[in-house]
């Protein structure tokens, strides 16, 4: 008897991540959901440039490559030509999201497109060799802020799940984490409410996770996982920043 195994909906083969990376995490996570809201046959995800470039590799659902942080206006062409019977869903990494596809970003989630975005921070360009995000912390040292990043020259720290509470539009956003058990199993659950939220029409619904990158910070894995809870979590605090429904029926 099977205790345990990979979810149908990822692909049993290697992923490329480093070592130490929350992505493959993060890639079971939004498998077993699938599997267990029985959408892998309906569901389409949307892979834009970076570390999550070969996402399709790994799902076992129809894949789109868009470009560099366009993955929300593809998602929303995806969803609105079948809106019955697609379920949709991006993966984009914080520089993608929170840079080059800011507009797609904000625009869709002012729409309520009935959309999907899980949106890993790490708070560095991974995939291009380690520059400084739109998330990098204050201080952080990346490989075009190696004295730290100066709020005088680069501005502050997008908090992004804040910034996109301030809209009428999302229906449900929510930042979790994936540095030990119980985050990660309550990161599952945002994820599985958030596809939820989709299968039920409720719009546009954002899960931030707070991730790690060991190879571009130049720490172990286990440095990295401590520093998720030292260094980020204190600026990217967790918790639901959304969750339009919820409050309709506080209100009632």
């Amino acid at each position: 008897m099977a205790v345990f195994e990979k979810p149908h909906a990822l692909i049993d083969v290697p992923l490329h991540y480093c070592p130490g990376c929350t992505h493959g995490i993060v890639h079971r996570l939004v498998a077993e959901v699938i599997d267990e809201l029985g959408i892998e046959g309906k569901t389409i995800g949307i892979a834009p440039v970076g570390c999550s470039v070969m996402a399709y590799n790994y799902f076992n659902c129809d894949m789109i490559e868009a470009a560099h942080g366009r993955a929300p206006a593809v998602a929303t062409g995806v969803k609105r030509a079948d809106p019955e019977n697609n379920i949709v869903f991006t993966y984009q990494g914080d520089g993608d999201l929170a840079s080059i596809g800011m507009a797609e970003t904000v625009h869709a989630a002012a729409r309520n497109e009935n959309i999907t975005v899980i949106f890993i921070n790490n708070a560095i360009y991974g995939m291009t060799g380690g520059q400084m995000a739109p998330t990098s912390l204050v201080g952080q040292v990346t490989q075009t802020s190696p004295y730290g990043r100066d709020p005088k020259a680069c501005g502050y720290p997008i908090k992004v799940c804040e910034m996109l509470s301030e809209l009428v539009g999302p229906e449900y956003l929510e930042r979790v984490t994936v540095n030990n058990v119980k985050n990660v199993r309550n990161a599952k659950k945002a994820i599985k409410k958030a596809f939820q939220n989709q299968i039920d029409g409720k719009g546009f619904s954002l899960v931030e996770v707070v991730s790690s990158c060991p190879t571009n910070w130049g720490m172990t894995p286990k440095q990295a996982l401590d520093w998720i809870e030292s260094d980020m979590l204190p600026y990217y605090p967790l918790g639901v920043y959304k969750d339009r429904s919820a409050e309709q029926k506080e209100a009632e």
